[in-house]
């Protein structure tokens, strides 16, 4: 069984079991965040949410906290002495997908 979920806007396709890295979450270590399901997929059927499946829930476990490795924006124009240096690190948060329920 796997379902498509959304994260803060991005999609990723889910099992039970994965660890993934998404977008910073605002929940503390262990906890346990439910998921909006678009997709899922059972043994017997296929289904397709408007906009999200009825009665689905995927819940997914915060893991910890984390950050991106640095990147460096530069932004230059020739000839104008102009010249900006500036890093960034994108902060993630790691969930394990714990538990995918159909519903009725």
């Amino acid at each position: 069984m796997y379902a498509i979920v959304r994260i803060s806007g991005c999609q990723y396709l889910v099992k039970e079991g994965d660890v993934l890295t998404v977008p910073r979450l605002e929940s503390e270590p262990g906890t346990t965040v439910p998921l909006e399901v678009l997709f899922l997929r059972t043994d017997e059927k296929a289904v397709v949410g408007t906009p999200t499946v009825p009665d689905a829930q995927v819940d997914a476990e915060v893991v910890g906290h984390t950050r991106a490795s640095k990147i460096t924006v530069y932004k230059f124009i020739r000839r104008e002495n102009y010249r900006r240096k500036k890093g960034h690190r994108q902060q993630l948060t790691r969930v394990r997908i714990a538990r995918i329920s159909p519903g009725s």
